[in-house]
């Protein structure tokens, strides 16, 4: 079993601040294995009737019989009322640390009526990073192609199959326990095409026709894609709407993988690199900070930035991605800076020198792993 240090790391320090930890993640990224990594923990897999009995008859009993401080609760939105029993732990068995796991944000279905303010923390769990790629003996190139779910990035082929099995188990089990859709075909083609345009602008009104739905319906639908981690919506960052986009999100696939499947691509050319280490650049953007500090930048003129990393009481910094240094692109941080004048750039590349940084500008080489330091340091 591989040990995914930072992320057992981060679910340490979340009990520490709160008795419960809300732990998400798209199916088969590897939560089940993380849980039973962590030490000295009673773990219970609430897809098994006997534990969600014991659980439904009475949930107190079951807290007080379970043993132990430190309880797992796996896939815990298949008991019928999952809030009500971390509610219970949380306010009653106030030395109890609860970990849950689930497929989706808190109060984004129907299953959970109270979204546990003041008592949980939430991590979730990305496919594979960067940082993480020795520990699982895999290379850059694999990780792009292959994508993050660890079964995926280890196999020895490209994992076609599984990509097709995570799709129909996704719309089964994820969609329908949790938000009872109806219309597969149209939910199911718009992931699809999310995918396949992934790291674009997203306008849903051209996609009513293709989909076969409504733009409201569209709409709803990549909401519950958003909150089941599927696809992350990037909103636009502006101060001056009649220079800037304001309203367009940017949609990106959950992992490169399955974006690589959606696509066709049998193999990676040298112009797909790109678009695939700027989603690399974004999964640890999410791991380190929170997704709600995260937007892009692009004016009328479509002149874009690839992300801007705004934090309260902070000046923004604006990370661009570049598989290559030398790549001819023209780079736009100045026109960004003319209306954010205090914003600091880091430019990530896969062949910069030594990390070098100034008022303006960050080089940082492939390893990605010090992102979050060069943040620090240009914010």
């Amino acid at each position: 079993m591989v040990n995914r240090v930072y992320w057992q790391s981060r679910a340490e320090q979340a009990w520490l601040e709160r008795p419960v930890l809300w732990l998400t993640g798209v199916r088969r990224v590897g939560k089940t294995t993380l849980t039973r990594s962590l030490q000295d923990v009673v773990y219970f897999d609430c897809e098994l009737p006997r534990v969600r009995r014991l659980i439904e008859e009475d949930p107190e009993g079951f807290l007080e019989q379970a043993g132990g401080n430190r309880l797992i609760l796996d896939e815990v939105h298949r008991v019928e009322q999952p809030s009500e029993l971390l509610k219970i732990a949380a306010d009653h068995f106030p030395n109890l640390r609860v970990l849950a796991t689930g497929s989706s944000t808190l109060g984004a279905s129907h299953r959970f009526r109270d979204t546990l303010a003041g008592r949980k923390r939430h991590l979730h769990l990305a496919p594979v990073l960067f940082s993480e790629l020795e520990v699982f003996g895999a290379d850059l190139k694999t990780r792009m192609y292959h994508g993050g779910l660890p079964e995926n990035l280890i196999s020895e082929g490209f994992p076609e199959k599984d990509f097709v099995e995570w799709m129909d188990a996704f719309w089964a089990r994820d969609i329908q326990e949790l938000f009872r859709l109806e219309k597969r075909t149209a939910f199911m083609r718009l992931l699809e095409l999310l995918l396949t345009q992934s790291g674009q602008l997203c306008e849903l009104s051209s996609l009513t026709s293709v989909c076969g739905a409504s733009r409201q319906t569209l709409s709803n639908y990549l909401g519950v894609l958003e909150a089941t981690g599927a696809v992350h919506v990037l909103r636009p960052f502006f101060k001056n709407p009649q220079k800037e986009i304001v309203s367009m999100p940017k949609v990106y696939g959950f992992d490169t993988g399955f974006v690589c499947h959606a696509r066709g691509w049998r193999d990676l050319r040298h112009e797909d690199y790109g678009g695939l280490w700027e989603h690399l650049v974004l999964d640890e953007l999410r791991a380190h900070f929170e997704p709600e500090q995260l937007f892009y930048w692009r004016d009328k003129r479509k002149r874009e930035m690839d992300f801007v990393l705004a934090r309260r009481g902070a000046a923004p910094v604006v990370i661009e991605c570049k598989w290559k240094l030398k790549s001819g692109q023209e780079n736009h941080f100045s026109a960004f800076q003319s209306s954010y004048p205090n914003a600091r750039l880091i430019l990530v590349s896969t062949d910069g020198e030594q990390p070098y940084l100034n008022k303006k500008r960050a080089y940082i080489e492939t390893g990605l792993s010090f992102l979050k330091e060069a943040v620090e340091l240009a914010g």
